[in-house]
């Protein structure tokens, strides 16, 4: 990851282009920059961090694509007034208390440093390799400049979304190609696909689950891979989410060597009053225990490269609390992949896919 140290030395090393004039100014170049890319998290969990945060990512039409006329004033004077002060108590639960910072930004932080190491071990110098956030800090804006003072002619932009969905893969390119709208000489830029079938990503969640499994004094009957959810109107209309987060499923299972009745996949974090996909993770633990008298679950969000706020409070605390309430006796949630080793490896196969040409 780049610091304000080794921004300095590159651009003390930028020099004048071959065969220019003595007064053109120096240029620093040769690096292939790599973006990694996350949603985002607020500065902090009081009122007006929460209020900043959740203006700009309840603002994005990627995200909320109701009529502006109708939505914003909704969001302004109603949501926003009442939304930051519960969502900051849910964020101070979780918040990174040594490091100042969300679990999330401490995660990318170290997922971030890990890619570094695999990418310099590969390339040597010829990379650079550093993180924004979608919403929050540090800004995809910031980034892109920083790479391109860096010497960065081409950069490879990378959302840390196993799945395309235009509220988190589509948003963040939006936003990247953005901020090369504001370089007067833009890089070569690529954008890297989902890899919700990659099969290193496959055999990282499949050895997180058997790592949990084994730590299981009664093994849990039913494993649930809950997902993000959108709404159902998006698949309707194209967005191919819903049957990626079910090719996963069913990778998955295949890998651990189960059937059908052993997994489930679900959608979770349902906001507004129109139908989202189903089953909502939060009913059918519920379900499990109560109709199909399931009493130990486990519960894994593949979606998410990194624990959030909708994996740590949501799924550990407000959907644990529907499966127990139900009569569920054994909940265990398996965390996300976050820096783990195989998950860096995952990450780091795709990142050299993507360069070759650029690179190799």
């Amino acid at each position: 990851m780049l610091d304000a140290t080794s921004t300095e030395t590159t651009q003390t090393n930028a020099a004048r282009p071959p065969m220019s004039p003595a007064d053109h100014p120096k240029v620093a170049m040769g690096k292939v920059g790599i973006l990694v890319a996350n949603l985002g998290t607020p500065d902090n969990y009081d009122y007006w961090s929460m209020r900043r945060y959740l203006n700009e990512f309840l603002s994005d039409r990627r995200v909320i694509d109701y009529s502006p006329w109708l939505w914003q004033p909704l969001l302004q004077l109603i949501i926003l007034s009442k939304r930051p002060f519960s969502s900051g108590k849910n964020y101070e639960s979780i918040w990174n208390h040594d490091k100042g910072e969300s679990p999330l930004m401490t995660i990318t932080k170290d997922q971030t440093a890990k890619i570094t190491e695999a990418m310099k071990a590969r390339y040597g110098d010829n990379v650079m390799v550093d993180f924004c956030m979608r919403y929050g800090n540090p800004s995809t804006k910031s980034k892109v400049r920083a790479m391109v003072d860096a010497g960065c002619r081409k950069i490879l932009f990378f959302p840390l979304y196993p799945h395309y969905a235009g509220a988190t893969s589509a948003t963040a390119n939006d936003q990247f190609f953005r901020a090369l709208m504001d370089e007067k000489w833009q890089p070569t830029a690529r954008v890297v696909d989902p890899y919700y079938e990659h099969p290193l990503y496959i055999e990282a969640l499949a050895q997180s689950v058997e790592r949990a499994y084994a730590q299981e004094e009664h093994k849990p009957e039913v494993l649930v891979c809950s997902y993000h959810g959108v709404p159902k109107r998006y698949l309707m209309e194209g967005d191919p989410y819903h049957c990626q987060c079910q090719k996963t499923t069913r990778l998955l299972m295949e890998r651990l060597g189960w059937d059908k009745t052993q997994i489930v996949t679900t959608f979770q974090s349902r906001f507004g009053p129109e139908e989202w996909l189903k089953p909502y993770t939060v009913e059918e633990v519920a379900r499990l225990a109560k109709e199909d008298g399931k009493k130990r679950i486990a519960v894994i969000a593949p979606a998410f490269s990194a624990d959030c706020i909708e994996t740590l409070e949501e799924i550990n605390e407000e959907i644990k609390e529907s499966f127990e309430e139900a009569g569920g006796d054994h909940f265990t949630y398996i965390p996300c992949l976050n820096d783990d080793d195989a998950h860096i490896a995952a990450l780091s196969a795709v990142i050299e896919d993507n360069l070759k040409g650029w690179l190799d």
